[in-house]
């Protein structure tokens, strides 16, 4: 759909699909760029990203910037960068708290979304070939491989911070893979998507209020220098691998998603509802505790749940609810394209 066309209610969902996408993007073991698969706006997304290049840098610096906006679908990709902030600092907080009071009903939510993500692409693949197959149990075997590892220690050098958020970004892009676990397994989670964004927060309110003290706390000044570079390193993450992403799916669209069908597939470990956090320990059994006085975790204990229990069955209603919301999000694809033609 050209951004010419779009109604203001075209619009409208359009800053709330970035808002699921920025939220989902921040609880681990769910992708942002299921959102944007199963909505339907995938692949439009990475080949506006692929717009960002010479040619629009060019544009740009030549202050020929109606041509810029309109080379890179600015008005499509500015709509969702927008919806994927306010969730940065909104829902994504909401999410925070009801992951805290509500952990099994959220998981339980999201392990239902990934369920019908996994029934959306494979219900209009059609290249069940060989390669194909081994392809799908590749993402599979990589998936659940990379919800079994244990997460590193936290690690603030601005370096490591960049790379933290080229890969973290790989969740927009890459259905099935979490760049929020994978922040979990690179150490820096906490880091990266609660402290900075944080204070950041905080920073805005204080710079409301006509209060500059702020300058003088070395920690908030260190986690605002953290964000910048995660934040740079997430753009750039986002635009390298939009150009390869764009690549394959261009010359190898059944391949890639069948690695995709894989990937999420193998992602369903990771959002078990039913687990237990296991923490880190010292060699004398004392819980090691990071910089903020928080226990560490290691990973999770799953286990099979007690159909004894009326939470086990709350849970269950939950995931068909995470089922409905990608049905649903299927359905408004559809009339979507039916409505543009």
């Amino acid at each position: 759909m050209q951004q010419s066309t779009r109604t203001f209610t075209d619009r409208f969902f359009l800053v709330i699909k970035g808002l699921a996408m920025g939220a989902a993007n921040k609880v681990p073991g769910v992708s942002g760029g299921v959102v944007a698969f199963v909505a339907g706006f995938y692949e439009e997304f990475i080949y506006s990203l692929q717009k960002i290049n010479f040619k629009a840098f060019k544009l740009f610096i030549n202050f020929r910037f109606k041509s810029f906006w309109r080379y890179i679908n600015g008005r499509f990709l500015g709509l969702l960068i927008l919806g994927m902030l306010i969730s940065y600092f909104s829902v994504s907080k909401i999410l925070d708290y009801l992951i805290i009071n509500y952990e099994l009903y959220v998981w339980a939510a999201f392990f239902g979304m990934i369920i019908g993500s996994i029934y959306y692409i494979i219900k209009d693949f059609e290249d069940w070939s060989r390669r194909n197959i081994l392809l799908i149990i590749i993402g599979i075997i990589i998936g659940v491989s990379i919800s079994l590892l244990a997460p590193a220690k936290e690690n603030d050098n601005l370096w490591f911070v960049f790379i933290c958020g080229i890969i973290g970004v790989s969740g927009m892009t890459l259905p099935g893979l979490s760049g929020s676990f994978i922040l979990i397994l690179l150490g820096n989670y906490v880091l990266l998507l609660v402290d900075s964004v944080n204070a950041l927060s905080d920073t805005i309110a204080d710079v409301i209020h006509w209060n500059f003290l702020f300058i003088e706390n070395p920690k908030r000044i260190r986690l605002l220098q953290v964000l910048l570079v995660f934040s740079f390193g997430s753009l750039t993450g986002l635009v390298t691998l939009s150009h390869f992403l764009g690549y394959v799916l261009k010359h190898y669209k059944n391949a890639t998603f069948a690695i995709i069908i894989g990937f999420i597939t193998g992602s369903l470990g990771v959002v078990w509802p039913w687990k237990d956090k296991v923490y880190k320990y010292d060699s004398i059994g004392n819980p090691q505790i990071d910089a903020l006085g928080n226990p560490i975790l290691d990973n999770y204990d799953r286990y099979f749940p007690n159909f004894e229990i009326i939470e086990t069955y709350i849970g269950i209603f939950y995931i068909l609810i995470g089922i409905g919301i990608i049905l649903w999000l299927e359905w408004y694809g559809k009339q979507t394209l039916k409505n543009s033609k």
